[in-house]
């Protein structure tokens, strides 16, 4: 590539100015914190293609993770397709070429290369500890989604960048970008980067409002979150940490564990109907009395036949009872229809708050393959009063679709052969 088609590629891709200090950053950590909408991903991706499509940097080669390999599909590799495309237009395959089965893009002019990979079981992190290039080293990992990580999990993304680069490529660095949404204070990423002060690490906040090119309808959007859902906002909104104080469930442990059925006492399903907000099944079994979520199947704009077909993929076995939200009968038929042992989980007063009694006395195991379970149960609270400010006995009703599949779980656990399940 030419220096005229270097400064060519460069001005034709529209950089936040908030971002300047990440993207010239060599610090071996960049840990970007920020609202939905904030534009941190649409720049990481940006930064990236800019940077492997120039000669300066011949030799890096790109490592995207998530915790979920699949997710990067309609996530990381898009954002990155949708950078090239806007940096090289109607001229992105002369300069980029694009594969779909695996994950992979290739700069033509200067062989660096983007893969894409997940770190949910020990399987895919050994794939991870095996990954070479035939060009160059790994020199760059991007972590999308970095809340639903575990330490372990990005300690074994660390170790790969070692090594000499300077017979490579004297320009060449190494370097992990973390992008996420700060949904704990209590996370383990927070004590790591940002409580303490460290030349090794550039941490970076940004917000919707700092996004020059938000559009006036989202911007809209989200001010009416601030009034409808402080909570919420706190996080989405401003990017901020969330609050410590009136979480319900602090009771739990992300750790892998056998999820085979025949490792617990009981195992059940819970089902949470949706669309627009999320559609959530959990397999949770018990075993000595604690809790053990093992697998989610989590979507959203799909009809009952869509998430069936993705229940069967997720081996969703139909002969477990399947406790759902009793609002939606005519689902519940469909999902009878097609074999599965689904049943409404009766609705009485007190019984949202005597599920959650149920669950707070119990240790409760979350695998690490349930990251929206993870992400949904790090910020569930309690509403509070807008007179006193003391929190009342009544959740949040934001992100808590998971939470709700894991309360039709238990009901079978909770109420025994009290329950009324309708044949």
């Amino acid at each position: 590539m030419t220096m005229a088609a270097r400064i060519e590629v460069r001005s034709t891709a529209q950089f936040n100015p908030i971002f300047r200090v990440v993207n010239e950053s060599r610090a071996r950590y960049r840990i970007l914190k920020g609202s939905a909408g904030s534009g941190k991903s649409v720049n990481v991706a940006q930064d990236y293609i800019a940077k492997l499509s120039d000669p300066y940097y011949a030799g890096a080669n790109l490592l995207v993770v998530r915790k979920i390999e699949e997710t990067n599909r309609d996530s990381t590799f898009a954002e990155l397709q949708a950078a090239i495309y806007r940096m090289f237009g109607p001229y992105s395959d002369r300069f980029w070429k694009v594969n779909l089965n695996p994950l992979a893009l290739e700069c033509k002019i200067t062989g660096n290369k983007i893969i894409f990979r997940g770190v949910k079981d020990q399987r895919q992190r050994e794939k991870v500890k095996s990954i070479t290039f035939k060009k160059g080293k790994l020199t760059w990992i991007w972590i999308e989604e970095a809340t639903e990580l575990l330490s372990e999990d990005v300690d074994i993304l660390d170790d790969r960048l070692r090594g000499d680069l300077s017979e490579i490529n004297p320009n060449l660095y190494y370097q992990i970008t973390m992008t996420f949404n700060p949904v704990s204070a209590t996370h383990w990423i927070k004590a790591r980067y940002f409580d303490k002060s460290d030349p090794d690490v550039l941490t970076h906040h940004s917000t919707y409002k700092t996004n020059r090119f938000i559009d006036a309808g989202y911007f809209r959007r989200m001010e009416r979150r601030a009034i409808e859902d402080p909570e919420g906002y706190r996080v989405y909104g401003l990017g901020e940490w969330g609050e410590l104080g009136g979480l319900i469930l602090t009771n739990f442990e992300v750790h892998s564990f056998p999820t085979t059925r025949d490792n617990f006492d009981a195992f059940y399903y819970g089902q949470d109907f949706g669309f627009n907000h999320a559609n959530a099944i959990l397999g949770v079994g018990q075993r000595d009395g604690e809790l053990y979520i093992c697998s989610e199947v989590y979507c959203f704009e799909k009809d009952t036949e869509e998430i069936i077909s993705l229940a069967r993929s997720a081996k969703v076995d139909p002969r477990v009872e399947m406790f759902c939200d009793s609002a939606e009968p005519d689902r519940i038929k469909t999902w009878q229809k097609a074999g599965f042992r689904a049943y409404p989980v009766k609705k009485e007063q007190g019984s949202v708050k005597a599920q959650i009694d149920f669950l707070k006395g119990r240790k409760i195991h979350i695998h690490p393959s349930c990251v929206n379970t993870l992400k949904e149960i790090q910020q569930w609270k309690w509403k509070k009063d807008p007179t006193t400010g003391l929190y009342i006995d009544e959740p949040v009703e934001f992100m808590d679709d998971a939470m709700a599949a894991l309360r039709y779980s238990v009901e079978r656990i909770r109420r025994g052969s009290a329950i009324e399940v309708l044949k």
